[in-house]
């Protein structure tokens, strides 16, 4: 396809004037075009919905939320891999980061990377893609060869494949089992796909892996009760949801973490049950981390 002809490469005509523009009206421009993204992708919600119970299904099965893109795509993608495992106690391994050049990659712009359709399935092929993960490639202009290539390779070893897009009738579409295609319109400075396309791709990310945290137990009314006490701010966080959950004390909370060896949500359990640690652990264990069903298996068999 020529370049010219991609949503993402339009001139925007409400920014042609943009140089000439005010400080302010370069700011106000850019947060009127930014409302734009939140309309487009709630026409999405139903596809989005299906892809987070795959998700949630591969991960029952044992299988994982693999991320692919090149760019600004492929960063967005490691970004919401790595925020899994300290704000909801996840594998480093169930949701993964895949970018075109590596490591590298992530504060380098490396050249043709993106074009190099076999290192997109190479990559693939080097984390082991099977028939029980879930493979989300992701890229504005939904034509990058780097990630059509990664997408292909997880298709061909049975995985269920998704495209982020941010333009209409893209390659990556006619490839994938599910299509989420934000069309957002042209960016202010023309191509320059960070924007609006970002923040697309960035929100449609969060509603994917939070939906699917939340359906896999994740998450107690809205706190996050798997929190990884990692530092001291992620400590006083654990305390304070701990707090929240049970209405316990400063000293109550502080002391059914210790006894759970910082187990957030095993500390609530012990603390609404009355359960001794081994025990509320247990029952836990037994509902698979699911803290609502222990709690009401608990009050059920008084």
């Amino acid at each position: 396809m020529n370049i010219t002809k991609l949503n993402t490469e339009q001139q925007n005509p409400k920014t042609m004037n943009i140089d000439q523009m005010s400080t302010e009206e370069i700011i106000t421009v850019i947060n009127q075009e930014d409302t734009i993204v939140p309309n487009v992708l709630a026409r999405q919600i139903p596809v989005i919905a299906e892809v987070v119970d795959e998700i949630v299904a591969r991960f029952k099965r044992g299988g994982r939320l693999i991320y692919v893109g090149a760019g600004t795509s492929g960063r967005l993608g490691i970004i919401d891999a790595s925020e899994c495992p300290p704000t909801y106690g996840t594998d480093p391994e169930l949701v993964v980061g895949i970018i075109a050049g590596g490591k590298e990659a992530m504060t380098e712009a490396i050249e043709g990377v993106e074009d190099d359709i076999e290192q997109g399935r190479t990559d693939m092929e080097n984390i082991h893609v099977s028939e029980k993960d879930i493979v989300v490639g992701i890229a504005a202009s939904g034509r990058t060869p780097y990630t059509i290539g990664a997408l292909e390779y997880a298709k061909q070893k049975g995985a269920r494949t998704v495209s982020v897009v941010c333009s209409k009738d893209s390659k990556m579409e006619k490839v994938t089992d599910y299509a989420i295609a934000a069309v957002v319109g042209p960016e202010v400075i023309t191509g320059s796909t960070r924007m609006k396309a970002g923040t697309a791709q960035k929100l449609i990310l969060n509603m994917l892996s939070t939906a699917s945290m939340i359906k896999m137990g994740k998450v107690y009314g809205n706190l996050m009760v798997d929190v990884q006490m990692t530092n001291e701010k992620l400590h006083n966080r654990a305390v304070n949801i701990v707090k929240m959950a049970t209405d316990a004390s400063d000293d109550e909370a502080k002391a059914a973490i210790k006894d759970q060896n910082g187990h957030t949500k095993a500390a609530i359990l012990q603390i609404i049950t009355g359960l001794k640690a081994a025990e509320a652990k247990a029952l836990l264990e037994k509902h698979e981390g699911y803290l609502r069903q222990a709690i009401s298996e608990h009050y059920e068999g008084k």
